[in-house]
């Protein structure tokens, strides 16, 4: 049976690029991949973790699947740790990396705020705001004075020595992204805004906060996607690493020195682009990033150059086609989700500019 949508959103398009029916069909191949709890594994018999399961979750409702995208958000609900946490990775039958990711943790607000901005139902707001609570308090138990956030805590509970960037980028938009849902119900939690407003600060202004990851190309751009560095300084973030990174009509590699290109990478570095106002590059990555769609819709992981081999080995996995799908809304800019990571018109609203 071919699930149809049942929201109010239509699926985005990219002229010339991508078509809404191309759209629709990428939606459709993730909800081929979630099981009846409404976990939604990376591939076919394969594993999730909260924030991808998140990110798949979002494409969905971006298509106007707005059910399938309230299943998965629904088991994270079912699954949630007393603490408020998510183990790091779940199979059908169980739990198969117990850690406790700070991001992955954090990443459900921005899940349910995208949501709220897909359906514009604050009932949606009203279901979730005591899952959102926990994982936000659970996330902020792991700030050190300072203002960074501890990467994880190991299943007994203990936090790990090191904080990461892309990680605490990610975290920073999702700690804006809950204060809106605060803000939408009427429950303001200054406490929420003071520790983003920290660590936004050492974003900027404290880069030695971070264990070093410099060849890692999230650590590159995700200070932007996430709007810590917005205006004329995220142009210049992007302009700075691009030729380290960026594999001219082939899309941006995962780390620095390797020819391994991914679609997932790429179209987060769209959205950063569009968010630093850059959207003929952005369309340029977008493009290239198509080069790994396959013939149904899915989209390979990765591609290792000048070989043409496909890494992991013929994986397309959910978590990509959810990034292309997110990519082509920020692009095409119809939708109310393509604000989601735009400065001024996102939860972050430009208050991570450099001085």
């Amino acid at each position: 049976m071919i699930s149809e949508p049942d929201g109010r959103l239509r699926p985005p398009s990219v002229a010339g690029v991508v078509t809404s029916d191309d759209m629709l069909a990428t939606a459709r191949t993730i909800i081929e991949l979630q099981l009846p709890t409404g976990m939604i594994q990376w591939f076919p018999g394969g594993h999730t973790d909260p924030w991808n399961h998140v990110e798949a979750a979002m494409a969905l409702a971006t298509c106007g699947f707005e059910r399938q995208a309230e299943a998965a958000y629904q088991w994270l609900v079912d699954i949630q740790r007393p603490d408020g946490s998510w183990h790091n990775y779940y199979t059908e039958t169980g739990i198969t990396d117990a850690k406790l990711d700070a991001n992955c943790v954090a990443y459900f607000a921005t899940g349910i705020w995208h949501h709220y901005l897909a359906t514009d139902d604050v009932g949606v707001l009203d279901r979730f705001w005591p899952t959102v609570q926990a994982a936000v308090d659970f996330v902020i138990e792991l700030q050190t004075r300072r203002g960074e956030i501890i990467w994880a805590r190991h299943p007994d509970g203990t936090p790990w020595s090191y904080a990461l960037l892309t990680g605490s980028s990610s975290i920073s938009h999702s700690l804006g992204c809950a204060i809106e849902i605060a803000g939408v119900m009427g429950r303001d939690r200054p406490e929420w805004e003071a520790s983003r407003a920290a660590l936004v600060d050492v974003i900027l202004h404290q880069p030695d906060a971070f264990e070093p990851k410099d060849r890692w190309a999230m650590d590159w751009y995700y200070p932007v996607l996430a709007g810590a560095v917005v205006g004329d300084d995220a142009g210049k973030l992007l302009a700075s690493r691009w030729d380290d990174f960026v594999m001219e009509g082939k899309g941006v590699r995962c780390v620095s020195d390797r020819p391994w290109v991914t679609a997932a990478e790429t179209c987060e570095c769209v959205i950063a682009h569009v968010a630093a106002g850059e959207r003929s590059k952005a369309t340029d990555l977008f493009t290239w990033a198509n080069a790994l769609r396959d013939d149904d819709g899915r989209y390979f992981t990765g591609m290792v150059y000048p070989e043409l081999v496909h890494f992991p080995d013929q994986e397309r996995s959910a978590y990509t086609a959810a990034a292309v799908i997110l990519a082509a809304d920020a692009l095409e800019g119809a939708n109310p989700t393509s604000t989601l990571f735009l400065p001024g018109r996102s939860p972050v609203s430009g208050s991570g500019a450099s001085e």
